[in-house]
């Protein structure tokens, strides 16, 4: 049987196979975005930070009158007149007759706060006189220091209920200082604290009859001369000992949002004040950045944690920083809602607290609290909402979200192979890159702008400068950093998609540009990542921040963008992908990024602890590496956007428009660097320095000195004041807890004023070199009741202290720190403190007790001992000085500062 040949129909035949390279769907649309479209979005960023900052920071309550508040409510405009009869009293430091009427109203206050209180209440009114003590820190400001402290008054109020005999065991301490530096009123600092203590007191006193627990409002003096008064009444008056958790009340600026900026170690406080607090407002960023010594400044806080072992909160006013310690820390700048705003949260936390059954345990954390454990990580979202958890919940989170990004991460490389491997590593180098570039641009624009200014900072009084002096230049090195890294990417991907030949050259070319902007978005997550698990490993509570930026982003990017499998395409991101990602992130932290730039300039004015130490740039370079670092992090994914064709041109342009218009701004003086509210801080000292070597018996020299610790030389003021001041690094200033390297001074006209009959005496009364080397030092300061001494670390292991007068031992021999070979005593007290004092010195065994110089550290000539002492005198010279200081510039004060008056002498060591 025949077979029949088979059919050629069309439905059997192979099909043909196309030579057509295959195309995407959407390459007909080549990927573009217009520069119209970029600069949107980049403005509806960053107007949607801006508007985050102002609510979050910006937006305060409504006042109440005191009819609106009630008996019960916080009155703002009550409180506004507590801190205008403070202010008017100007100064008021200690040992002052100013500081005495400020106690004499806060006494008045307290006094009429009992007679009003609810019939079921009991009020106590305490004026305290604290007798002589010393206070030794055991780290942060007065690390290596002696404070010690007499005759200094507080005043406190015990508020409890009548028929809770249990409570007078458990209280709570509300605790601020009346005291101010000698530069200025101090309405922030910390006058508004005060009017809000008082306040809060006549309200909580019509509260107290349902209290477990009393409330003691402490009104101090003394914190500004080194913590003395928290010290003084923690370790001197009876009430402390019944104290169970600790609230303090600061200032670092004037007004604003009071917020917490140091909490624990025990997390329950915070806890508490994020349920009940009307308008929460904290960042635990602000606690690790002041924990870490980066702001040189220090609260009562510490004491009460440190030597009581209190757990609490520290509470601060943190709006323009410029003015603290200087004469603009006036009413005339307190934003209305300020006081408002701290009132209503804390009395809603203490009505809380004081009728809770719980109050934290005193020193009982247990071994897993301190490594970390349970405290408390927190931040407060606008202001309105506040999110708080244990930093062991932190921990877990931030360990199951690096295992699931690397986990991703392993599994998208195991699945691309050895190219996927290589971009990533590209991809990483722009990153790279982009920081290299961001930090050189925005750091040279720093080194540029004192060549070119008149001052060094011109951007202190008009922070806005600072987007387009550094900001600017720091935009323009991220992207061009991170396009260097794209070309290499670039190519690389390049060589990857050769090797398709079913895909046409010109597809190929988009598909390599999609690619690579995918990579780079990709990078973002990868440098958050390693900052995430950085800040995990050393515990540090801010690390929430890198979880917001890691994991929005991602999840856009996953839900949005992302393919399991190489065979689809690559595609143009999403501008929703950008937009949905960033909405969390800039939501969490935008705010408080640009709070902590405003905290960084406000700072710039009294940078140079040492006046002249410090070269004129480094103000600059400070603000400038924190602008680039910002910019790094939180525009690392918009950045990957501007590289496909359109956008880049429009940008640079634009970028270096604004930037050399800020340059311009800054060369022709349009706008000052300081004015009359945010002043230059300097100090005008007349020194009468009777400093000597060896025996020789010197003359004293008296001038008046005129430095800064603003950067910046002093040419334009010297000019104004037209008293005969030279300039220059040629006349250093040992001022014993600082030196003047660069300053202005005169001799002319500094004989009358002052009388040498106040000349503090160090006299060696006995000294004993046997098995051991014992010398006895009397000290008379005068009329000095506050004074500086600084003790050779080098030749003195240890010493004592005693008051002269009455033998009473001040300071016991123990473990002497010192910093930088010198370990400093200060001394500040009342009208009535000691001015006649014993110190006896105790050798080191390898003393070569001969005038010597240690290699590299210290200078031939380095005395024993170096005494400061500042008088309450203002001679005719420093009063012309005074007189005719540009309205731009302000005295500045701080516990180691001179005052206006002050005697240098010292003992040298083969005395």
């Amino acid at each position: 049987m025949r077979r029949r040949p088979q059919s050629t129909s069309a439905a059997t035949t192979k099909p043909e196979v196309s030579e057509e390279p295959i195309a995407p769907s959407w390459v007909a649309q080549r990927p573009q975005r217009s520069p119209f479209v970029w600069l949107t979005l980049f403005l509806a960023i960053a107007y949607g930070s801006w508007g985050v900052f102002h609510y979050q920071f910006e937006s305060l309550p409504t006042p109440l009158t005191a009819e609106q508040a009630g008996k019960r409510g916080f009155s703002e405009f009550s409180a506004l007149e507590h801190v205008k009869a403070l202010t008017q009293l100007g100064p008021h430091s200690v040992g002052s007759d100013a500081l005495h009427l400020a106690l004499q109203y806060v006494l008045a206050e307290a006094e009429k706060i009992k007679k009003t209180a609810h019939w079921e209440v009991d009020v106590e009114v305490d004026s305290f006189t604290a007798k002589s003590g010393a206070n030794r820190m055991a780290g942060g400001l007065f690390k290596g220091r002696t404070l010690v402290y007499s005759d200094l008054n507080h005043i406190i109020i015990r508020i409890l209920p009548k028929y809770a005999p249990e409570a007078v065991d458990n209280a709570i301490l509300v605790s601020s200082h009346i005291d101010t530096v000698f530069s200025t009123g101090g309405a922030g600092d910390c006058s508004s604290c005060v009017a809000v203590m008082l306040e809060l007191a006549r309200g909580i006193s019509q509260w107290a009859h349902g209290f477990k627990h009393a409330v003691i409002f402490l009104f101090n003096t003394g914190e500004e001369e080194g913590l003395n008064g928290a010290h003084s009444f923690i370790t001197q008056h009876p009430w402390s000992k019944s104290i169970r958790l600790a609230i303090d009340l600061e200032a670092m600026g004037i007004g604003g949002k009071s917020g917490i900026f140091q909490a624990g170690p025990d997390p329950w406080p915070i806890e508490t004040f994020a349920a009940v607090a009307k308008y929460p407002s904290g960042q635990i960023l602000a606690q690790d950045i002041f924990s870490s010594g980066a702001i040189k400044s220090a609260t009562d806080f510490q004491v009460y944690r440190e030597v009581a072992g209190l757990s609490g909160l520290d509470f601060a006013y943190a709006d323009n920083t410029a003015v603290y310690h200087t004469k603009n820390d006036k009413l005339e700048l307190l934003k209305l809602g300020s006081l408002q705003h701290l009132g209503e949260n804390m009395l809603a936390f203490l009505l809380k607290i004081a009728a809770s059954s719980h109050l934290p345990k005193v020193n009982t954390m247990v071994e897993e609290d301190n490594k970390g454990q349970s405290t408390a990580v927190y931040f407060d979202i606008l202001g309105t909402y506040m999110v708080v958890y244990r930093q062991r919940f932190a921990n877990m989170l931030h360990k199951s979200v690096i295992a699931q990004s690397l986990l991703i991460w392993t599994t998208s490389l195991l699945m691309g192979g050895y190219p996927a491997a290589i971009s990533l590593a590209l991809s990483c180098l722009s990153v790279i890159l982009m920081w290299i570039f961001a930090l050189s641009f925005s750091v040279l624009a720093a080194f540029i702008i004192p060549l070119i200014s008149s001052s060094p900072v011109p951007y202190v009084a008009n922070p806005w400068l600072v987007v387009g002096l550094f900001a600017a230049p720091a935009l323009l090195g991220a992207l061009t950093g991170q396009y260097l890294g794209y070309l290499v990417l670039h190519t690389h991907l390049s060589n990857v998609y050769a090797k398709k030949k079913q895909i046409s050259p010109v597809i190929q070319a988009d598909l390599i540009k999609s690619e690579a902007e995918r990579w780079l978005y990709k990078s973002g997550s990868l440098q958050w990542l390693i900052l995430l698990i950085l800040g995990t490993y050393y515990k540090i509570g801010s690390s929430y921040l890198a979880l917001f930026w890691l994991v929005p982003p991602a999840f856009a990017y996953g839900f949005l963008e992302a393919t399991l499998t190489p065979a689809r395409f690559p595609k143009p991101l999403k501008l929703a992908t950008l937009l949905i990602g960033l909405a969390v992130p800039i939501l969490i932290s935008a705010g408080g990024f640009i709070r902590l730039a405003g905290t960084i300039i406000g700072t710039v004015v009294r940078l140079d602890r040492n006046p002249g130490g410090t070269p004129d740039w480094l103000g600059n370079v400070i603000v400038a590496i924190y602008v680039a670092a910002v910019m790094c992090l939180t525009l690392v994914y918009l950045l990957s956007y501007i590289h496909l064709p359109g956008a880049k041109k429009s940008i640079v342009l634009s970028t270096c428009l604004l930037f050399g218009l800020s340059l311009a701004v800054v060369s022709l003086g349009i706008v000052p660097p300081f004015t009359k509210d945010t002043s230059r801080a300097v100090n005008v000292v007349h020194v009468v320095d009777m400093t000597r070597s060896f025996d020789e018996k010197q003359d004293p020299r008296s001038y008046v000195s005129l430095f800064s610790s603003t950067p910046g030389k002093l040419t334009k003021e010297v000019e104004q004041i037209n008293e005969g001041f030279r300039c220059g690094r040629d006349k250093v200033v040992d001022l014993v807890t600082f030196s003047v390297k660069y300053s202005c001074w005169t001799f002319d006209d500094t004989d009358s004023g002052w009388s040498e009959s106040d000349v503090p005496i160090m006299h060696v009364d006995s000294d004993t070199r046997g098995g051991e080397r014992i010398t006895q030092v009397l000290i008379d300061t005068k009329g000095s009741t506050r004074w500086t001494l600084a003790i050779n670390a080098d030749e003195i292991e240890d010493f004592t202290f005693e008051d002269a007068g009455s033998s009473e031992e001040l300071v016991l021999d123990g473990d002497m720190s010192s910093v930088d070979g010198w370990h400093i005593m200060q001394f500040s007290g009342g009208k009535n403190a000691p001015t006649k004092f014993g110190l006896t010195l105790f050798w080191m065994k390898n003393s070569t007790r001969l005038d010597h110089k240690v290699e590299g550290k210290r200078e031939e000539g380095t005395p024993l001992l170096k005494l400061r002492t500042d008088m309450d005198i203002v001679t005719p010279k420093v009063d012309r000085v005074l007189s005719k200081l540009p309205p731009w510039c302000s005295l500045f004060g701080k516990s180691t500062s001179p005052t206006t008056f002050s005697f240098l002498s010292n003992l040298p060591v083969n005395f």
